[in-house]
């Protein structure tokens, strides 16, 4: 009996098609752009929200609304696939339902027609895939006590800040935060008590800077403070403003219990980070040397 004639079975595609957590597709965009899905069949929460009897008509303004913000990104990769005849893989996020936002991907295979492109492919729902891939990198990137960006979420922002700067020739600055005589504090208090101080540290530290400084801990007592836009002056006076209000906060062992040794300096234009970095080190040394709780800069 020819395969065609077969009569569905309970395990034939027919049957499976519903049940898969995807969608599998028939998607195809004529020469003057008008786009549609001649096939689409599949199950999972996602389709179930999708009108497709729109999609298999005219197809155009409904992919615009669910794929929302990705839609140049969507367009970008449709036209790069028609044009070179390579596969179309990527991702988009789905803007409803707002409780539970959808993330989907696609991968499909293109061939030409006489009067356009066809593309055959999956599209996926990887939600959980994606909230995964969330999770872990804010665990790369956070440092577990304070909830701060850690040493490597720093170095990025810091070498895009500097690219920035390079290319626009604005001002970037850094103070290098150290708590004073931490291992004291830590001896008398307890660490429970130390890592509190840490932690109200990091949070009153973000209170008093702006929403586009960065604040990070390097490591133990050691902290780092990124401010774009910000010459060293305004630097050094911003370091000196925190100084004095950690000096007066009750970290629930009273205040002027806990002070800061700050060091600022300031990036020169297409230098390496690290001699940004050395000089703020160097300065942080220098306010230690003159006797902590102080500013101290190298230009």
């Amino acid at each position: 009996m020819p395969v065609n004639d077969m009569i569905p079975t309970p395990h034939s595609a027919d049957n499976l098609v519903p049940h898969i957590p995807g969608v599998i597709f028939q998607f195809y965009r004529s020469h003057c752009g008008r786009m549609n899905f001649p096939y689409l069949e599949g199950g999972g929460e996602a389709l179930a929200l999708i009108d497709r009897p729109q999609l298999t008509e005219d197809a155009g303004n409904l992919i615009e609304q669910l794929t929302g913000s990705d839609h140049p990104k969507i367009m970008s990769a449709i036209e790069r696939s028609a044009r070179w005849m390579l596969p179309l893989t990527t991702r988009f996020r789905l803007p409803f339902p707002k409780e539970k936002p959808h993330w989907i991907a696609v991968s499909a295979n293109p061939e030409p027609t006489e009067n356009g492109v066809r593309w055959n492919g999956m599209m996926m729902d990887i939600t959980d895939q994606v909230a995964e891939e969330q999770r872990l990198r804010k665990l790369c990137d956070t440092d577990p006590l304070t909830g701060l960006p850690n040493r490597r979420k720093l170095m990025v922002h810091l070498t895009h800040l500097a690219s920035l700067s390079t290319r626009h020739g604005t001002p970037l600055s850094i103070m290098m935060l150290d708590i004073d005589h931490f291992k004291k504090l830590n001896d008398r208090w307890g660490h429970l008590q130390g890592d509190n101080v840490l932690q109200q540290l990091a949070m009153q530290t973000q209170l008093l800077l702006r929403c586009e400084d960065m604040v990070a801990r390097l490591g133990g007592e050691e902290f780092m403070v990124v401010l774009p836009l910000t010459p060293l002056q305004q630097c050094h006076k911003l370091a000196d403003r925190l100084r004095h209000a950690i000096a007066s906060h009750d970290f629930g062992i009273g205040e002027g219990e806990v002070t800061l040794s700050i060091g600022v300096a300031e990036y020169r234009c297409g230098e390496p980070l690290r001699n940004m970095i050395e000089r703020a080190d160097q300065a942080l040394y220098s306010a230690k040397e003159d006797g902590r709780d102080c500013v101290s800069l190298l230009p």
